[in-house]
This record gives structure tokens, C-alpha cells and sequence, in this order.
């Protein structure tokens, strides 16, 4: 039996500074909760480093998950995305599998 590892699938963008109201206003409103109804996700979370660098997390439990959300959605979700932004907005996305988590609460590690 395989174990299932956490897998984190980010997006990293730059906006240039006319679009970031429209661009936080989208991700909230629409594409976050595009994405979520998809069920191949469990969490997401959008974070900023500077005026116009974001990144977005998005959690799903296993590799399978991932894996169905870019075969079946993602091309959908970019496409609404580009429609949108057709300029102004660069993205970089990445895959990352957790190793071991841990948590405060039950004061126990997690190894994957």
C-alpha cells in the first residue's frame, strides 16, 4: 500500500499595479471558488510578498487529486483566467509534496 503525501500546488504572479484591485477582487470572487468546486482541493490560500506579488496554495490531499484537477479543470480555469487578464499578469506554478507536517495542538509529527 502506497501512502498518500500532501501535495501543495502553487502560483506565484506579478501584476502590474492597474490590475491588482481587479486581480484580488477575481481570485476571491470567482476563481478561488471556481477552483474549490472542483472537490480536488481541500484548502487554498492567497498570500502577498510586495505590492503586486501574490501567491497562491492550493492544498490537495494526494498527487491523484492534483492530477485529476489538470486533467479535467485546469485548462478551463486558465482559459477563464487569460480571458480576463489578457496582459499584466505573469504566473510561475509549482508542485510541492509534503514530507512531514507538524502540528502545535497535538504536539505529534507526521511523517509522509
Amino acid at each position: 500500500m502506497t501512502a498518500q503525501h500532501m501535495v501543495a500546488y502553487e502560483v506565484t504572479t506579478i501584476v502590474e499595479p492597474d490590475l491588482v484591485e481587479a486581480y484580488e477582487r477575481y481570485m476571491r470572487q470567482h476563481h478561488v471558488p471556481d477552483l474549490l468546486a472542483t472537490g480536488c482541493f481541500h484548502a487554498a490560500e492567497l498570500t502577498h510578498a510586495a505590492p503586486g506579488r501574490y501567491r497562491m496554495r492550493y492544498e490537495a490531499a494526494s498527487q491523484a487529486d492534483l492530477d485529476r484537477y489538470l486533467e479535467k479543470h485546469a485548462t478551463r480555469l486558465r482559459q477563464d483566467f487569460a480571458s480576463r487578464f489578457p496582459r499584466g499578469v505573469t504566473a510561475a506554478r509549482e508542485v510541492w509534496v509534503a514530507i512531514q507536517t507538524w502540528t502545535v495542538a497535538t504536539n505529534e509529527s507526521e511523517t509522509a
